[in-house]
């Protein structure tokens, strides 16, 4: 018999595995505020609420409920919060995630317009309850939509960080701000990364921002030869080990942690197209069927395709 239960399709919504944010997609379907706060009240951690707010987000017509439960609401920094997720998340759909250069100037434009409203709405939570951890954290978000630039982008997080140390998905966010692609540079996102790494506790997800920042630099390369040689590094190498033992594979790692699935993901992505797949092994037997499209979508073949065929390979050779 296999020492390990036989896998099937990579389930890659978090809402599909986790009974909770099932709960709470259903609560915003049926325009249930007093289900819906609840729900976050239940989260036993700041690190939790990005994900639930997403899932809030993520559901078509919920700016009409959310709108009406902000005009009833007013004072509700969970209401106008969840709200303007809403709207950064129908501007983001409307720019696309395409480049820039992909974008057209009325994309552009009501992109920018959603992300405003929002910056409204968050401006005001931010002042009224400044340890309003998830408002921070969409502002970090709505800094690199606008393009308001590095420092801004940095303040923004800073708040956070003051009120919620080692913030993962604040800190991915900032990430993705300091990469050259958003008027940053790869000395600051790998510095930022790995400093985001040595100072979380041990066992946290944190160490996966090296996984990412590296999967970010390896994208930006041209031909499969300069990627590879960029990934087979020594140095860089042995910088990801480092971050792994830190982070996912060290001891102290929850393995029941909702962001250790993100976190071990970007680890095995990188492992997998450099071609260590011995190495992608322990991140891919942690996962099971759980699945994160990022960073798989970068890999040619589509997100879902390359997670099985890389899991595969990684499971026969580790």
């Amino acid at each position: 018999m296999s020492a390990h239960p036989p896998l099937g399709r990579p389930v890659f919504e978090p809402v599909d595995r986790i009974p909770a944010l099932a709960a709470l997609r259903s609560a915003v379907r049926r325009q249930d505020w007093a289900a819906v706060a609840a729900a976050f009240d239940a989260l036993p951690r700041e690190q939790d609420r990005p994900a639930a707010c997403r899932v809030v987000a993520d559901t078509e017509g919920a700016e009409e409920f959310l709108g009406r439960i902000v005009a009833q609401r007013p004072g509700d920094p969970l209401a106008r919060t969840l709200l303007a997720d809403r709207f950064v998340q129908i501007g983001w759909k409307i720019r696309s995630g395409y480049g820039a250069e992909h974008v057209s100037k009325d994309q552009f434009r009501d992109f920018h317009a959603y992300l405003r409203r929002a910056e409204v709405l968050l401006i005001d939570v931010c002042a009224e309850y400044p340890a309003f951890g998830l408002a921070w954290y969409l502002r970090v978000l709505t800094a690199r939509g606008l393009e308001l630039g590095q420092s801004e982008a940095r303040r923004r997080y800073d708040r956070l960080s003051e009120h919620h140390p080692h913030h993962y998905s604040g800190q991915s966010q900032l990430l993705q701000k300091l990469c050259p692609k958003w008027g940053g540079s790869w000395e600051a996102a790998h510095g930022f990364a790995w400093e985001a790494t040595v100072n979380a506790p041990a066992g946290s997800p944190n160490g996966a921002l090296v996984a990412v920042a590296q999967m970010e630099q390896w994208l930006e390369l041209d031909g499969d030869a300069a990627r590879q040689a960029y990934l087979r590094e020594p140095a860089r190498q042995q910088r990801l080990r480092d971050a792994a033992a830190r982070s996912v594979l060290h001891p102290d790692a929850r393995a029941d942690d909702p962001l250790a699935v993100g976190a071990h993901n970007a680890f095995a992505a990188v492992h997998s197209v450099a071609g260590r797949h011995a190495e992608a092994a322990p991140h891919f037997r942690a996962l099971g069927d759980q699945a994160h499209e990022f960073p798989w979508g970068y890999v040619k073949g589509g997100h879902e395709a390359a997670f099985v065929r890389h899991r595969k390979l990684a499971l026969a050779k580790g």
